[in-house]
């Protein structure tokens, strides 16, 4: 059976955009329960300035809290810089996630540097986490479209993806940061990577669902021969600096897409709704998951009718 990898980050993309700090401890359990429902790769905090992502000040305590990880089970944390490695080092940190915008405005917006001044950066970050055999991702952000810029070119993501593999980046994942992809665009976007002599085995695609398009964006992906996937519990999560950036894909509707079409996941799609529904009851709200809201109102149209 053809399988696909997803990437869970809704213990750090999801939870860094919600208004209200969620508990050390309550992230730990959500992490978890991410593992108890087979997710082996979890984006589990970031290591930036608290004052920019006060919601993930504690990246040190969880980290150091969790468990050791089950075999298979790779715990990842975002790194901006030097300092934030060398803070998630000393707190154990086995694979990291870097991050930069295909978008010069954007770019600025978020990390406050020009790409060359990120790309420097990098450079640093990947050198160092080499040496120390860490794992690396590394995000390319806005490479469907930027809410400052709009169009963004195809040939200089591709162009900033190639200068980041090149650094030693194992893994590049193009985020649509706003959801203003569409499938064309996705073709588009993966078939230059694979022009330009980028294996598809080291893409991953990190798609939002601004505009309902994040589902069909990912079977365009996945058409286009991607299998690595970006998602979050029952579609939280958001950017702070994109305005309108709503949340990832839901990662029960990724696996319950794949699944239906024969393709593995090892995800159990029922733990993976027990997950977002203890998500939901954490954050004190509905989550805009679409399986995750057709499995719970299932199961409140069954007592009813029990009733």
């Amino acid at each position: 059976m053809e399988t696909i990898r997803l990437y869970d980050v809704t213990p750090r993309d999801g939870l860094q955009n919600e208004p209200d700090i969620v508990d050390t401890e309550d992230k730990v359990e959500l992490i978890l329960n991410l593992v108890r429902a087979g997710y082996k790769d979890i984006e589990v905090t970031s290591f930036v300035r608290p004052s920019w992502i006060p919601q993930l000040a504690d990246g040190a305590a969880v980290l150091k809290s969790l468990p050791e990880a089950p075999e298979g089970v790779r715990f990842w944390s975002l790194i901006p810089n030097r300092r934030g490695l060398e803070l998630a080092l000393s707190a154990g940190v086995q694979h990291i996630a870097t991050f930069m915008s295909a978008s010069e405005s954007h770019n600025r917006k978020n990390l406050n540097r020009t790409q060359q001044e990120s790309l420097n950066n990098l450079n640093t970050v990947i050198s160092i986490a080499k040496d120390e055999r860490l794992s690396i991702r590394a995000y390319l952000s806005t490479v469907f479209g930027c809410p400052y810029e709009g169009h963004v070119s195809v040939s200089r993501s591709v162009e900033l993806a190639c200068r980041l593999l090149d650094m030693g980046a194992d893994e590049i994942a193009l985020g649509d940061t706003t959801g203003m992809g569409n499938p064309n665009l996705v073709t588009e976007v993966v078939t230059a990577m694979e022009d330009a002599g980028i294996p598809l085995e080291k893409i991953a695609l990190h798609m939002h669902d601004t505009r309902g398009t994040g589902l069909v964006n990912i079977l365009a992906g996945y058409q286009a021969g991607i299998r690595i996937f970006d998602g979050s519990t029952g579609g939280v999560g958001g950017c702070p600096y994109a305005p309108g950036a709503s949340g990832n894909v839901a990662t029960e509707d990724i696996v319950n897409l794949f699944e239906c079409m024969g393709i593995s996941t090892g995800i159990d799609l029922d733990q993976a709704v027990t997950t977002a529904n203890s998500l939901g009851t954490m954050l004190g709200r509905e989550l805009p998951g679409r399986y995750y809201r057709y499995h719970i109102g299932a199961q409140q149209r069954a007592i009813r009718t029990t009733a």
